[in-house]
């Protein structure tokens, strides 16, 4: 199986605001190394694009991906794996924040890029699982390290030694999901809904919150609160604040510029 293949359409709506990135690689989206390429290539061109005020990553087809390109990976020298997941995992280091709209199977790297989001919206017929260790492998994009920070070590532990996969609504209880609707287009109108949202505030904001969250839960508690008190200092200083506080006092929809 080759390594190439594959395509990750980027595309704008809501007047340039928001990024669109699609998956397009048949039936299963496979991910192949060229994939995990351009999704890095997509991203540095969203973060560098002051206008994108969030991203929404979706999948052509009928499923979000069934992983990556297995038989390819014989193809390449170990030694050239270890970066494997600094691609993959780019929506993690965006400043932005990045939406996951998953319907059908979203397995291996892909789960390990769903991970890498900051919100994951799924319908009922979305399966997550974490395959590798039946290919006498483990999975290689933060896969174990992310899962178990968000449903905690135990469970993790079955997951990715047992190979089973994680079902729609025990996802949403678990907390991987924020929500499941019943379809595709159940799933759609909650993407809109949930991006409607985030558009309605300040990007600074939503930047810096991101950051206090990701840094803060691998510190020590005294720590993320430093942070977190620190950063609500520098936001005080900022336009988005002024104009907030001001919109209500005066009743009115805030129009925050980001800075």
């Amino acid at each position: 199986m080759p390594l190439t293949g594959g395509e990750i359409r980027l595309e704008r709506s809501h007047d340039g605001r928001v990024a669109n990135l699609t998956l397009d690689h048949g039936r299963f989206n496979i991910i192949t190394l060229e994939t995990r390429s351009l999704m890095a290539e997509r991203f540095a061109e969203i973060d560098a694009d002051d206008r994108i005020q969030a991203v929404v990553i979706r999948a052509e087809g009928e499923h979000f991906t069934s992983g990556g390109d297995i038989a390819g990976f014989m193809e390449v020298e170990p030694f050239d794996l270890t970066d494997l997941g600094q691609d993959i995992t780019a929506p993690a280091r965006s400043p932005k924040p990045v939406i996951t709209a998953v319907d059908g199977y979203c397995f291996g790297v892909g789960f390990e890029l769903a991970l890498s989001t900051d919100i994951r919206l799924i319908t009922d017929r979305t399966e997550f699982a974490l395959p590798e260790m039946r290919l006498g492998m483990i999975p290689g994009s933060g896969g174990t390290q992310r899962l178990a920070r968000l449903i905690g070590l135990s469970r993790a532990k079955y997951h990715v030694m047992t190979a089973e996969r994680i079902k729609a609504r025990q996802a949403l209880d678990w907390g991987l999901a924020a929500s499941v609707s019943e379809d595709a287009d159940g799933l759609e109108a909650e993407v809109e809904r949930v991006v409607s949202t985030l558009l309605g505030y300040s990007p600074v904001a939503l930047r810096t919150v991101k950051e206090v969250l990701d840094r803060g839960i691998d510190a020590p508690l005294y720590s993320g609160i430093e942070l977190e008190r620190k950063s609500y200092a520098m936001l005080r200083a900022t336009h988005d604040f002024g104009e907030g506080v001001a919109a209500f006092n005066e009743k009115r929809t805030p129009r925050f510029e980001g800075r």
